[in-house]
């Protein structure tokens, strides 16, 4: 099935969920005015009777099942909007590779620096939310907690790649990746600012994956990084990494990291904070200053 029919499919299944949704919301909706005009009665008659607690035990009961079976459609829906999102990411990335030129062909157009922009702030903003089951732990990956040991980033993934500029110093750039060779241990990444033009090879120690999930400051705090924390942050409105010290983590899902950029030009070494994405926000390889 080409990609175009299966993504329809999977749309028409995802709005079969909402509806689903929607109505196990207004099934639970009578239970919960339930609970809440028992709790209104036993504190107009100022007692809790066997009765009341008989009841109210029911009652939640049947609400924390109704919870359940909402909870179970939403993370069926999740799953099938990160099947969609993974489909036209792969039909992306075959557009990409069916655009290869060679050596001999004349380089494919830049993208506009504005068009770019945009799609960086909307790769952050539609980052999914990692929501975890009861007692589970963030998985790797997942806002500030580091990839395994083990993990080799996927063709398509955006990385922070530490490359040499044409001036000889190095900097961290956003990349993406397009191969990664087992024998060597090395990647083949593209400056997601430079399409077309050249390749980088680097090593895996010059690789930083970025967040596939964001962290939920209000259910998983310790997934983020903690003010003072040294980090490297996408500087706004460019394509590039700079070390960074937290000034703020997130508070609430949607908020960004408010970071100080490492800045000679300031008195105290440091510019005023600025907002910077979950997303575009990794730990720092280098401890010490150059």
């Amino acid at each position: 099935m080409s990609a175009d029919p299966k993504i329809a499919e999977l749309l028409t299944e995802l709005h079969q969920l909402i509806k689903q949704t929607q109505e196990e919301r207004s099934r639970s909706e009578h239970n919960l005015l339930n609970i809440q005009k028992t709790h209104e009665r036993m504190q107009t008659e100022n007692k809790t009777s066997p009765y009341y607690r008989t009841k109210l035990r029911g009652l939640y009961t049947t609400a924390k099942a109704d919870a359940e079976a909402e909870c179970s459609i939403l993370r069926h829906a999740l799953d099938k909007i990160a099947e969609i999102k993974s489909l036209l990411e792969e039909r992306r990335i075959a557009a990409k590779m069916a655009g290869v030129y060679s050596d001999s062909d004349p380089p494919r157009k830049t993208m506009r620096r504005g068009v770019l922009m945009t799609l960086l702030q909307q790769s952050a903003m539609t980052l999914p939310l990692w929501i975890g089951k009861p007692g589970e732990s963030p998985p790797p990956l997942c806002g500030a907690t580091p990839a395994s040991s083990d993990y080799v980033a996927k063709q398509g993934d955006k990385v922070a790649a530490r490359v040499k500029s044409v001036e000889g110093d190095e900097q961290w750039i956003l990349a993406e990746v397009v191969s990664y060779n087992h024998s060597t241990n090395k990647y083949e990444v593209d400056d997601i600012d430079e399409e077309g033009k050249e390749r980088h090879t680097l090593s895996r120690r010059r690789i930083i994956p970025l967040p596939q999930w964001k962290a939920n400051p209000e259910t998983d705090p310790e997934a983020l990084f903690s003010k003072d924390q040294l980090v490297l942050a996408l500087y706004p409105q460019t394509t590039c990494f700079y070390r960074a010290l937290i000034h703020t983590p997130p508070h609430r899902p949607q908020d960004d990291y408010s970071v100080l950029f490492e800045d000679t030009s300031y008195p105290d070494g440091y510019s005023p904070p600025l907002n910077v994405a979950q997303r575009y926000v990794v730990a720092c390889k280098e401890n010490k200053k150059k």
